[in-house]
């Protein structure tokens, strides 16, 4: 009775997670650098598999703490609360993408000096037509983001779990056929990465953002698998809500994206 737990806040039992999460992001940084440097690409893809190791582990003790009463009322609070802590970074992350956009495409410089304006999309810059594979891909994003609504409505107002599977796998699935619009739009592209400041600036702003739909899709499938073991009740499902944030937030960063680099910064 002295240890009983007479309190409602999880006490974590000691953990390698974060020292193997520590080690495998140096690695794979580390890595990083040899790769770019021409030497080898195998020390940033063993950090890659370790760090995709500990993330595999670490979550699967997160689910299984959720499914044997450790994540009580008070503990789902501090998840949702470090969850909207991690968007606003990811809000700050991308923010610097379209601060280099915006500011290249308001002040561009030109070829002899740096005091020299030039012209915004540079010279010899082809750009994609907004109104054609962008624009399907916005509708497809915005109708997955539907679909993962209707899933979360299905489960906490019906406790419909088939219809939250099927609006996962609906979402999932749209997910995926956007990365694939994705692919085939990049292979199609009038202009490079390296070279211009343009295509620096829009590979890695879209291209980031293509990753964190491939991330995204995946968080849907767990989730689709999840409720098809039973997990999740309309009192109890921080795993699919924070999903839910997650795809949202990477529905309205492609709207911002379609609107400033799509749009006006093709104008």
């Amino acid at each position: 009775m002295a240890h009983a737990k007479n309190h409602d806040y999880h006490i974590l039992k000691p953990s390698l997670w974060p020292l193997l999460g520590a080690v495998g992001g140096f690695v794979m940084l580390f890595g990083a650098v040899l790769w770019m440097k021409g030497i080898t690409p195998f020390v940033f893809l063993a950090g890659v598999a370790l760090v995709l190791y500990v993330m595999y582990g670490w979550w699967s003790d997160v689910v299984h703490e959720g499914n044997t009463g450790d994540h009580t009322p008070v503990v789902r609070i501090g998840l949702r609360y470090g969850f909207i802590l991690f968007i606003m970074s990811e809000v700050m992350f991308f923010s610097a993408w379209f601060w280099t956009f915006f500011k290249h495409a308001l002040y561009p410089m030109g070829p002899d000096s740096p005091l020299k304006d030039g012209v915004w999309p540079p010279a010899g810059i082809e750009t994609f037509d907004p109104w054609h594979l962008p624009l399907i891909n916005t509708l497809i994003l915005l109708c997955s983001g539907a679909a993962v609504t209707w899933a979360h409505h299905a489960l906490v107002h019906e406790n419909n779990r088939r219809d939250m599977i099927s609006g996962l796998a609906l979402g999932a699935a749209l997910g995926a056929l956007f990365t694939l619009f994705q692919a085939f739009e990049y292979s199609h592209a009038a202009f490079g990465f390296a070279g211009n400041i343009y295509g620096a600036s829009f590979f890695m702003a879209t291209g980031f953002h293509g990753a964190h739909v491939i991330i995204g899709t995946i968080f849907l499938l767990v989730c689709m698998f999840r409720a098809m073991k039973g997990h999740f009740t309309p009192e109890q499902h921080v795993g699919f809500e924070t999903a839910a944030w997650y795809w949202h937030f990477v529905d309205v960063i492609w709207l911002f994206l379609f609107a400033a680099i799509y749009i006006w910064g093709s104008a």
